[in-house]
């Protein structure tokens, strides 16, 4: 991956007592896909704003390419943001509407017309010059709020929670056309959305954000596999998340059981929290299982079979491609390597010492 291009350095904003980001850094590099992902008031759009110069920090600033523009109005900066409103003007033409931006920079009419052409044909939307915004449907007028961003040649595109607005078929199509516009256009895309999914389909980089905080930076692959946190684990995915003790290195005892795994350096009888992805867990016979359990829920999703399976009272959540009836008795068996340990958060780590002890 190449340079970095924006560095986000010690960044805090409150919004009167509310505090929405508290000491933010992070760097994005050019002609990355960064993601910022998190529940609704993590903060993530107002980071996205403070990028964008509609916001300013309270303390700490934004380096762009080697410039500091924590203070630099939104149109001296090269950053585009598309809403999800898509705050087209509805009273001119497709045309009229991507021109915006260049006729204000003061663009020849040969050089515009050239643009609205190069966009539209970016964005699928050929032949739509002469349209108005309230004939388009919702994909077609996310795509023409795009080529009106793309037209004014930003060194990054800021993108907040574009598709949230459309259907689900018409979402999947538009993150694949993302995906396309960034690598033709080479720059670098700054993404906003609560859709995990999403994230995991689109991105370079996840940036997972909870309460003003950032809780790990990762690829996709990372950040879905090997969760820094449970709050992570359970934000990414659906995930099996016990309170676990890791009785030495490479073994862990969840719900009074001992299970193999691979990690190492937590201690002898240290209470940690163990994750486990429900298409990680074995269903076997009860025998050859560590754990036996009852199906006790079983739902066809399509690809898989998602079943509830009540064992040492607790309930797994599982998903396979093999169905169990509700009422089979089942073994639970799972891989090492699919066992990811975790810290438990400080303060829960004292209690759960003393309980132990």
């Amino acid at each position: 991956m190449s340079n970095k291009l924006i560095d986000i350095v010690n960044v805090s904003k409150s919004f009167g007592e509310n505090l929405v980001l508290n000491d933010l850094n992070l760097y994005i590099r050019e002609n990355e896909f960064l993601t910022l992902l998190g529940p609704s008031g993590c903060g993530k759009t107002t980071l996205l704003r403070i990028l964008g110069g509609f916001e300013s920090p309270n303390e700490g600033k934004v380096i762009f390419d080697g410039k500091d523009i924590t203070d630099l109005a939104p149109n001296k900066r090269q950053l585009n943001t598309v809403f999800q409103k898509y705050a087209l003007f509805p009273n001119m033409t497709i045309a009229e509407n991507i021109a915006f931006g260049l006729k204000i920079k003061g663009k020849s009419n040969t050089y515009i017309e050239d643009k609205i052409h190069y966009a539209l044909k970016l964005v699928n939307l050929d032949g739509f010059n002469e349209r108005m915004p309230d004939s388009l449907s919702g994909g077609q007028q996310q795509r023409i709020a795009i080529a009106r961003a793309i037209v004014n040649e930003p060194k990054v595109l800021l993108l907040d929670e574009p598709l949230g607005a459309l259907d689900l078929k018409l979402r999947q199509d538009m993150q694949y056309e993302l995906i396309r516009l960034k690598n033709e256009l080479g720059i670098t895309f700054v993404y906003v959305t609560h859709d995990q999914e999403e994230a995991l389909t689109m991105s370079d980089t996840i940036v997972v954000m909870n309460q003003g905080n950032i809780q790990q930076i990762g690829t996709p692959e990372d950040i879905y596999n090997e969760p820094q946190n449970a709050f992570v684990a359970d934000f990414i995915g659906e995930s099996n998340i016990f309170s676990a003790i890791m009785v030495e290195d490479k073994l862990v005892k969840i719900q009074g059981v001992k299970f193999p795994c691979v990690d190492t350096g937590f201690g002898k009888n240290k209470p940690v929290d163990a994750v486990i992805r429900p298409e990680d867990v074995d269903l076997v016979k009860p025998k050859k299982g560590l754990m036996q359990g009852i199906v006790t829920s079983l739902i066809f999703k399509g690809v898989h079979y998602e079943m509830d399976v009540m064992a040492n009272g607790y309930e797994w959540l599982v998903h396979s491609t093999d169905m169990f009836p509700v009422g089979t008795e089942v073994g639970i068996r799972v891989d090492p390597f699919d066992i990811q340990i975790m810290k438990k958060p400080e303060s829960e780590d004292a209690e759960a010492v003393s309980i132990e002890e």
